[in-house]
């Protein structure tokens, strides 16, 4: 009775754990044959489906997706959330061996942070050639689709475009003390502009602005983007490109610019390395780096990676934001964010 107490206990715990997927052919995920455009869509079309985890705008997902759809047949199953739970969520599944999830689509960051978890594989495209420089990463575990460009926002009932400031170094002017305002979690955007600058030279520019006319920090870009449209933080050093440009559209009081050095920061996609539908995945992949996709993206206000397809913003010159700083330097430059702005920012 015992020893089958024993058996019976070991066999409901193996019940209790999720099975693995059973594992799918990937082997065109590497394929480089003249034929691999119709051998991806004939492998994809047998799957059918794929899910994809994403925090691609909700408002933005639609027009993105219905096109490959409706061309493809392939069903899209699509879950959406900020990049750090989408981060959370593929890894937990993934360490429970519950593959459910076959391509994931955040925040440059977090795509590292996956590949270091050995949640994605490697992937070669063709169209890869086409790619700003930057966007395919030496292990080719994720690869950049679009960036989104920190901007400076403003509110245009208040402010005149001739009265804004052409550097960074204009704000220490007093007439800019209690305006000032910033997101408080972009410390890679900070550490991003201050090492562009010279990171002494930055951080000490950083505290005195703030020592002169105070930084308010706001959680949220959508949030600090409203306050700037309301009047309540009149300039704004970080938001991203895509939101002030569409508040304006609807009648905001708002416009934005750019000081050097401009930053940007990657989101890609990667395909997972348990995926139930890899080739499904493969052909969604390739539509998000075609032209096709990429001009959907820039009428989204986004800036596309693929060098054929034209956005205002490619026409400045952007410092990419580089993942692995962002997660190997993470305690330093989070510490140093804190410290020069957000503990002494408010005036």
């Amino acid at each position: 009775m015992k020893a089958n107490a024993v058996l019976q206990g070991l066999l409901l715990a193996a019940l209790a754990i999720p099975l693995p997927v059973l594992a799918q052919d990937a082997s065109l995920l590497t394929y480089q044959g003249a034929d691999r455009a119709q051998k991806v869509l004939a492998a994809a079309k047998k799957e059918a489906t794929l899910t994809l985890y994403t925090s691609i705008a909700e408002k933005d997902l639609q027009p993105l997706i219905t096109p490959f759809e409706k061309q493809t047949g392939i069903k899209l199953r699509v879950w959406r959330a900020g990049s750090d739970k989408v981060l959370q969520r593929a890894v937990t599944e993934t360490n429970a061996r519950r593959y459910e999830v076959d391509a994931i689509h955040i925040s440059a960051p977090e795509m590292e942070a996956l590949r270091l978890e050995k949640v994605l594989q490697p992937v070669a495209d063709p169209l890869f050639k086409d790619l700003l420089a930057g966007a395919v990463p030496a292990h080719r575990e994720w690869v950049a689709t679009l960036l989104t460009v920190f901007v400076q926002a403003y509110n245009s009932r208040d402010l005149k475009k001739e009265d804004l400031p052409k550097s960074f170094e204009d704000l220490l002017d007093p007439k800019w003390k209690g305006k000032l305002g910033i997101e408080t979690e972009d410390f890679d955007w900070f550490a991003a502009t201050v090492t562009a600058m010279g990171e002494a030279r930055g951080v000490k520019l950083f505290r005195d602005i703030v020592a002169n006319n105070g930084i308010s920090a706001r959680k949220g870009h959508s949030l600090l983007t409203n306050m700037v449209g309301s009047g309540e933080v009149p300039l704004a050093l970080t938001v991203y490109n895509y939101m002030p440009e569409a508040a304006r559209k609807k009648g905001v009081p708002i416009g934005w610019f750019a000081l050097e050095p401009v930053i940007a920061r990657a989101n890609a996609i990667g395909i997972t390395r348990h995926a139930p539908h890899p080739n499904a995945a493969l052909l969604f992949y390739d539509y998000l780096l075609s032209p096709q996709a990429q001009q959907i993206l820039a009428s989204l206000d986004y800036v596309p990676t693929n060098a054929a397809v034209d956005s205002p913003l490619k026409k400045m010159k952007l410092h990419m934001i580089d993942p692995a700083v962002t997660l190997g330097q993470m305690e330093k430059w989070t510490k140093l964010y804190d410290e020069v702005i957000l503990k002494r920012g408010s005036k």
